[in-house]
């Protein structure tokens, strides 16, 4: 099991970024290709900075203007985004991607063609390509997950199912038919939790959010078990952030939990809740 830390909210350099992953005990980071530390630097420095720390990069890609897609973009727009998003990831030389791609807007005929191009695009990557469970995206509805898998061979998951506790009002827990079926198709977690009024609760670890926690923990351990003995690690990052998913105190703003160290504690929760095949 790998462990990385998610640039999200992260307002320094790609280098102190680093040495700030390997001070946490983190493997590597997971980080928006257009995130404000990277989109300055050329590709191959960005792979040679990696490549000089020893750690790998899982790189986010977001097609559609942003994380919630403008309704203006098409599927076209999206897909030559995705191209371009694309030939400067290879560059960067990641070990997997996340792609967040596709709108909730579109008919089910436009998103099956979509996906499927996606995927002819993807399929020739050197790296594994998800595509996460987001809302307001493609996969935003849990209860179509196997339509999707049936209908989609190649596809590959990210699970942020704090996203499709939003989308469903209730708890994602591994009984239901969505979670079961997506468990073999699952290469990475968003380890984020959710609950039924919203996607991300104030702190994971305070008793009254006991019970969400361990439906996240229960579904991501079917995930783990699902990969096996896998040649491919099983990647997580905890992704606790702002932008309205951390709660805040009313007048002041102020979140009412250190985000920072909330990931920090769930990667150590994690290493112990979770059990890999080699522990």
């Amino acid at each position: 099991m790998q462990l990385f830390q998610s640039l999200w909210g992260w307002d320094d350099s790609l280098e102190a970024a680093l040495d700030r992953a390997a001070s946490q005990g983190f493997d590597g980071l997971e980080c928006n290709i257009d995130h404000a530390c990277m989109e300055p630097l050329p590709p191959d420095e960005v792979r040679q900075l990696f490549i000089a720390c020893g750690n790998p990069l899982i790189l986010e890609i977001t097609t559609g203007g942003g994380y919630t897609p403008d309704l203006a973009d098409g599927p076209q727009q999206h897909l030559d985004q995705l191209v371009r998003a694309l030939d400067r990831a290879r560059r960067m030389d990641p070990l997997k991607i996340n792609l967040i791609t596709g709108s909730d807007s579109w008919p089910e005929p436009e998103q099956h063609r979509f996906l499927e191009a996606v995927l002819d695009l993807t399929e020739a990557e050197p790296c594994p390509v998800m595509v996460e469970t987001h809302r307001s995206r493609s996969l935003f509805n849990p209860w179509q997950m196997p339509v999707w898998l049936e209908r989609h061979p190649r596809l590959r998951l990210t699970a942020d199912l704090s996203h499709w506790c939003c989308v469903a009002e209730r708890l994602m827990t591994p009984d239901l038919i969505p979670i079961q079926v997506m468990a073999e198709r699952v290469d990475h977690i968003h380890a984020r939790i959710g609950h039924a009024q919203g996607p991300s609760v104030s702190h994971p670890f305070a008793p009254e959010w006991a019970d969400a926690l361990e439906a996240h923990r229960r579904c991501w351990q079917l995930f783990v078990d699902a990969v096996g003995t896998s040649a491919q690690p099983i990647t997580i990052t905890p992704e606790f952030g702002p932008d309205g998913y951390m709660p805040l105190q009313p007048f002041s703003a102020e979140p009412v939990a250190d985000i920072a160290a909330i990931n920090s504690a769930m990667a150590d929760w994690l290493r112990t809740a979770l059990h890999t095949p080699s522990s």
